[in-house]
Order: structure tokens, then sequence, then C-alpha cells
């Protein structure tokens, strides 16, 4: 008797900084495939108002809450076995967001490492996605995006901070081995404003997934 092998579902993730357009090309792309979008949500978390007005009082509570969605996330991912688009991955609210407000001294060394504890324990029982997508954007950039969705709380952010962040990004990035990765560089493909930019970006996703 043959066994039929069931398809894995697919698991695609998209980092990067803040106003790199993530959620743009969660949208995007879930308007495509058919696949379940899951955001980050930011509107609703109760800390994040507070942690942009004072970021050393508030950080360790801001950064508690986002890990526990996107755990609760990735657990509804494997429970439902279903194809997935997801707006930031739990690996930038480790390596990239807690780690650049340790070194800025905004995050204690003791709330960092029981943050880190706890990613790891969730780590252990998460599988990775299936391919990790990378909006790669320039500070002016990013500010541009910022200050065009006109978000009240983020009006307090900082080039010094957007810039730490993208330094974290590139060395976390160029070690990042949980699954492959397809960069994007958001100054060169605009996927928003050209179709033949977004149809680029899908044919390549197409090809490392597999999907023609």
């Amino acid at each position: 008797m043959s066994i039929i092998k069931q398809k894995s579902p697919h698991h695609i993730v998209i980092a990067g900084n803040i106003g790199s357009g993530k959620t743009s090309l969660t949208q995007l792309l879930t308007k495509h495939y058919k696949w379940i979008p899951m955001f980050e949500d930011v509107d609703s978390n109760p800390y994040l108002m507070d942690f942009y007005q004072d970021m050393a009082a508030w950080s360790f509570n801001v950064q508690i809450y986002f890990l526990n969605l996107r755990c609760k996330q990735l657990t509804e991912i494997q429970k439902q076995k279903i194809d997935v688009i997801q707006d930031r991955s739990i690996y930038e609210d480790v390596f990239i967001f807690a780690a650049c407000l340790k070194e800025i001294g905004l995050l204690s060394e003791r709330d960092y490492q029981t943050y880190y504890d706890l990613y790891q324990t969730f780590h252990s029982f998460v599988k990775a996605p299936t391919l990790l997508i990378y909006l790669k954007s320039s500070i002016p950039n990013l500010v541009d995006h910022i200050q065009k969705r006109g978000r009240d709380y983020e009006e307090n952010i900082s080039t010094s901070y957007l810039k730490k962040l993208n330094q974290h990004y590139e060395t976390w990035i160029g070690n990042y081995r949980e699954s492959p990765v397809l960069t994007i560089d958001v100054q060169e493909n605009h996927f928003t404003e050209n179709p033949a930019h977004l149809k680029e970006i899908i044919t390549k996703i197409d090809t490392l997934l597999k999907l023609k």
C-alpha cells in the first residue's frame, strides 16, 4: 500500500525595520497567494504608547507583550497547519529589538536575561519558517515611511534608534541559518507602486518554495 505524503504548510515571515514595508508586503502577498495573514497588530499593544514616551521604563513590558504575541501566532500556525504569511518574526523580537534596547541601556541585563530565557523556552518547541523575507532599507527611507503613515506613538522614534536597529538587522541576517532567506532592497524594489517589482518578488518566492 502506497503512503501519501502530506504537503507541509508554507510559512513565510517578513522581517525588517520599522517603516520598511512589512505590512504592505504581507497584504500584497496574501492577496496573491490567498494564504492566511498574521499581522503584528501594534495598535492593540497596551504598552506601545508608553514605551515611545519613556523607553527605559517600558522596554521590558513591550518586549514581553510582543514575544507572547509571536508565540501565540506560531502555536496557532503549527496547530492549524495552514499556509501563512507573518508580519515580523520572533527572532527580531530577541536579536534586534531586545538586543538593541540592552545595548543602549534601556533594558537591564537582568531583564534581558529573563526575556532571553523565555525566548529559549518558546524556541525549543516552535518550528522555523519555510522562508524569511528581509526588507532592507536606508534610514531616510524608513523615516519617510514612518512620517507618511502618521502614527502618533511613532513621532518620538529617533533616527539614531533606527540606525541602531539597522545595525542589528545586518548582523542578525548575516548569521541567520534557520531557513532560506530572500533579501529585498526596498530602495530598488518598489513593490507597493510597481507591479513588475512585486512580480519579481513573487517569482523568487515561487522558485525558493518550489511552487511552480
